[in-house]
């Protein structure tokens, strides 16, 4: 005789269950962070709680589903309530190199690099001017669905995925293991 499924009761058993799913082919990475598909979030948090909900936070008399400050940009929330416990997100609204976006265009320098042959290594050539383009209903609903994936992680859902949200993976890969292995690499360049 089949075993039958066991349903999660409560938000700890929630999170455990959501905690451990493998999210791992479901991961997108654009610019050194991972996003979780939120489709694939939402089916699998309504398979272990049918009765989740979640809101849109809309502001003003328009009731927009963002909120601005001139100087800083646009910024989306979300909530979400699994077995009474509601947990608050909110997310900037960013471009494509993970820039906040304002109402209007704006340009922000970043240093420049080349490779040089005789050193092996990139040096630094100067800076370069970037633009970041005035957002769009686009953009504010992707940073939308961010948001609420990122709330599902509050109940477990993918959590693991934001313990380095802060550090793309090419810098966290340099902290841990760069400047242990990087005179083993000059060796090897000599030879």
């Amino acid at each position: 005789m089949a075993e039958e499924k066991k349903t999660p009761n409560t938000v700890g058993d929630i999170f455990n269950t959501l905690y451990y799913l493998d999210a791992s082919s479901h991961i997108e990475k654009k610019n050194g962070l991972s996003y979780l598909s939120w489709p694939w979030a939402v089916a699998e948090v309504s398979k272990v709680c049918p009765d989740w909900s979640y809101e849109v936070k809309k502001f003003g008399e328009a009731q927009l589903p963002y909120t601005l400050d001139p100087k800083t940009g646009y910024l989306v929330y979300t909530s979400v309530t699994i077995k009474g416990v509601t947990h608050e997100m909110w997310l900037p609204v960013m471009d494509g190199a993970n820039k906040a976006m304002r109402t209007e265009p704006y340009q922000y320098e970043v240093a420049k690099y080349e490779y040089n042959p005789q050193t092996r290594r990139k040096e630094k050539t100067g800076t370069e001017m970037k633009t970041v383009e005035a957002a769009t209903m686009f953009d504010i609903n992707k940073a939308i669905m961010r948001c609420l994936v990122k709330n599902l992680a509050m109940f477990g859902l993918g959590l693991h995925i934001y313990a380095g949200e802060d550090l793309p993976e090419t810098a966290e890969l340099y902290d841990s293991v760069g400047k242990t292995i990087e005179p083993i690499i000059e060796e090897i360049l000599v030879v």
